[in-house]
């Protein structure tokens, strides 16, 4: 039953992401799919990777530990993204198990990967946070420090910044922030956009989206211990 829900929310979430791009004149094959699979029970992990969902967005790098690296032992192949805010002691870490870390949004971060990457002779790919509506409690660079940040990341610690990433405020329409996004990526020669969650993914591939991190949509949400089947 789990294994159809899954199966069933998947194609609708990928035909959905098809329409947005084709109707901005856009390939669906240039917009990546990333489960967001924080705080979800096993049994719906295992259904999503029996879709052949192979790409997972992680908030926590303790949580992720424990979730990834038993099956990555066993021999599954996945890409790992953290797209929730890292602390700089957690470095060392996140390195180790994410191949992509979507939340880097200061020097002292910068420092603390650039040198757990050098000790452990891999470095994720990285993506710049941009806190686009300026929230006092969220994460990331603010649009006006964006440029600066990405120019001093990659001349001091030779970083190729691979995307920009973003999360609107939730009571604002999303699109102006995509479109910032996008703008601040262009002027700074930045290819890949990580932008559009469940309520608005369809919204982000209309302004250029490169990937979108889905979970309710695709999971089902979460009440307490209990996953509701509304997606």
């Amino acid at each position: 039953m789990v294994l159809h829900e899954i199966t069933a929310a998947r194609a609708d979430v990928l035909a959905r992401i098809a329409l947005a791009a084709k109707g901005a004149g856009r390939d669906a094959a240039s917009v990546q799919l990333v489960a967001v699979s924080k705080v979800q029970p096993d049994e719906r992990i295992a259904a999503m990777l029996a879709t052949g969902q192979r790409v997972f967005g992680e908030n926590r790098v303790q949580e992720a530990e424990a979730r990834w690296q038993p099956r990555r032992a066993a021999g599954l192949d996945v890409e790992l993204r953290l797209i929730g805010p890292l602390q700089s002691n957690k470095a060392r870490e996140a390195v180790a198990l994410f191949d992509v870390i979507e939340t880097l949004d200061r020097t002292k971060l910068a420092a603390a990967l650039a040198d757990a990457s050098a000790k452990a002779g891999r470095a994720p790919r990285l993506y710049v946070q941009v806190n686009t509506g300026e929230e006092a409690q969220k994460a990331g660079v603010a649009p006006i420090d964006a440029d600066a940040f990405i120019a001093s990341v990659r001349r001091d610690y030779g970083f190729a910044i691979e995307g920009l990433m973003c999360i609107p405020p939730a009571e604002e329409p999303a699109g102006p922030h995509f479109a910032l996004l996008a703008k601040i990526a262009a002027r700074n020669g930045i290819a890949k956009l990580s932008m559009g969650m469940s309520a608005d993914y369809e919204t982000a591939v209309m302004f250029g989206a490169t990937s979108v991190r889905v979970g309710s949509a695709l999971f089902g949400m979460i009440s307490g211990s209990a996953v509701s089947n509304v997606l």
